[in-house]
């Protein structure tokens, strides 16, 4: 196990400098830089700016000044925000991740059930009513579902609102609307790992014994037919969390999306490597988690 976690991490490593390394070269391929914005500004504060940040060093020279930054622990300074990107990101992160968590949660609790009922009513009306949904899901983008959503639900329930972030009932509309297409693809994915499972040996022999279907069912096929759908969780959950831009703008969540998209159209250059540095070890961390989970519920992998 430790082996694992270790092989993993060093790869991790490897993936987050690989994907710095890239967004620092792609960020400065874009035309313009970040004080060439909407605000004018002589060329004598240009020329400061630039030695204030460093970007009239030549590219593997900023490149390294910013590694040295960050074995410091040290993101650097927003140019057009004029704040650390630490901040910056300690302030809005928040709630992209409770967005996240709530999604992911609202995803588990409808795809996983869905998926095992699906497969234990195999080609009956409830597994092709259930397929048909979960396909729907999957086909229906997120930016359709949540116009949906705030029109027809949060119009006729008095607690629920169209945009905000002040309470946590602000969560509900947001986090389903991110979690039902993920809900999709795991009922799917279960379902396809439990018809696996209830077609091995040992579960005959477990059924032939008499051993009742509920028994079978619970302690036997579930632990197996779900490996699947925990290998995928680990990177839903941090895609929910990176790709939640566009719920983000909808229902004007305060979180990283707003951050990123602006630092794009900005070209902050430390704000935008600040995101992705912050995503990626994200996705790293959670496909780590997948891993870690997946060794405990399947003992080959253990072995």
């Amino acid at each position: 196990m430790l082996r694992t976690i270790v092989s993993r991490l060093l790869q991790g490593i490897v993936v987050v400098f690989c994907l710095l390394l890239i967004t620092f070269v792609l960020v400065r391929l874009m035309p313009g830089d970040p004080f060439s914005g909407e605000k004018a500004h002589s060329a004598h504060i240009i020329e400061k700016n630039k030695e204030r940040f460093h970007l009239d060093k030549s590219y593997p020279e900023q490149f390294a000044v910013y590694l040295g930054l960050l074995m410091q622990g040290d993101m650097g300074d927003s140019p057009v925000k004029e704040q650390p990107v630490a901040k910056i990101i300690e302030h809005s992160f928040p709630a992209s991740l409770i967005l996240g968590i709530a999604g992911i949660t609202i995803a588990i609790l409808i795809g996983i059930p869905a998926g095992i009922l699906s497969a234990l009513k195999k080609n009956s009306y409830i597994d092709y009513g259930t397929m048909i949904i979960a396909m729907a899901g999957i086909s229906i983008p997120s930016f359709v579902i949540a116009p949906l959503l705030a029109g027809h639900i949060a119009t006729r329930v008095p607690f629920l609102k169209v945009a905000g972030w002040g309470d946590p009932f602000d969560w509900i509309l947001p986090a389903l609307t991110l979690g039902l297409g993920t809900a999709a693809y795991l009922a799917r994915i279960t379902r396809g790992g439990m018809l696996e499972v209830l077609n091995q040996d040992y579960i005959r022999t477990a059924h032939a014994k008499g051993v009742h279907p509920a028994i079978v069912v619970t302690k036997h096929a579930i632990r197996g037919g779900i490996i699947p759908a925990v290998a995928y969780i680990g990177p839903a959950f941090a895609a929910l969390i990176t790709g939640s831009f566009i719920i983000e703008t909808i229902f004007q969540v305060p979180g990283m999306g707003q951050h990123f998209v602006n630092a794009t159209k900005d070209r902050d250059y430390f704000l935008l490597q600040g995101v992705v540095i912050l995503f990626g070890s994200l996705i790293v961390f959670a496909n780590l988690a997948a891993d870690i989970a997946l060794v405990m519920l399947n003992p080959r992998i253990r072995a």
